[in-house]
């Protein structure tokens, strides 16, 4: 049995989310309680936002899923892009557990998440459950982050991918190298 006042707390922020669909970016900033020079697009969505401090004039993509469960905090002058996720929280365990859909929150880790000053987190990309994102960072499309990234670093996981790709063949090339020397030195003297 679903507790009445979730109940009356989701259909209030489901109303409001359907009918923020015809206001500007800033109008729905307002509605949203978004402070002072933020623009929120349509179809973004935040998760609990009593829990969710959030600095001036940032932007909010469209379909961007700010998760404030575990604690959120956004800094001054941040652009979250279209379709970012950034998550507070991880209900893996749960699933695993066989436990999804338990009116309990067993299994749920709740982790707060920071990003920092003017940084700009492309879409579509996800920020991990506690990661904390230094001032400055620019985040490249299509990126995982999961894990603390210091102020004023560029983040790319195709970037990051790619570099492994070559590393990769990098070593392959080497290991057949060595392999060619070692059956050369098989062969011995006699052979050439």
């Amino acid at each position: 049995m679903l507790d009445p006042n979730t109940d009356i707390r989701l259909r209030h922020q489901i109303l409001t989310y359907h009918m923020s669909e015809v206001l500007t970016d800033v109008e729905r900033a307002n509605l949203l309680g978004l402070p002072e020079g933020c623009r929120i697009r349509e179809r973004a969505k935040i998760l609990c936002p009593e829990k969710l401090k959030i600095g001036k004039n940032v932007w909010i993509g469209e379909g961007a899923v700010l998760d404030a469960q575990g604690g959120l905090t956004i800094g001054d002058n941040t652009q979250i892009g279209l379709n970012v996720m950034i998550w507070s929280h991880t209900s893996h365990r749960q699933a695993t557990e066989g436990k999804t859909g338990s009116p309990t929150k067993e299994g749920i880790k709740y982790r707060e998440t920071k990003i920092g000053s003017n940084c700009f987190i492309a879409g579509p990309s996800v920020i991990g459950p506690g990661v904390s994102i230094g001032d400055r960072v620019i985040v490249s499309p299509l990126t995982f982050v999961d894990h603390d990234i210091p102020a004023g670093e560029l983040v790319s996981g195709p970037r990051e991918l790619k570099n492994l790709v070559q590393k990769v063949e990098c070593l392959e090339e080497m290991l057949n190298q060595f392999r060619n020397q070692l059956a050369d030195a098989d062969k011995g003297p006699a052979s050439q």
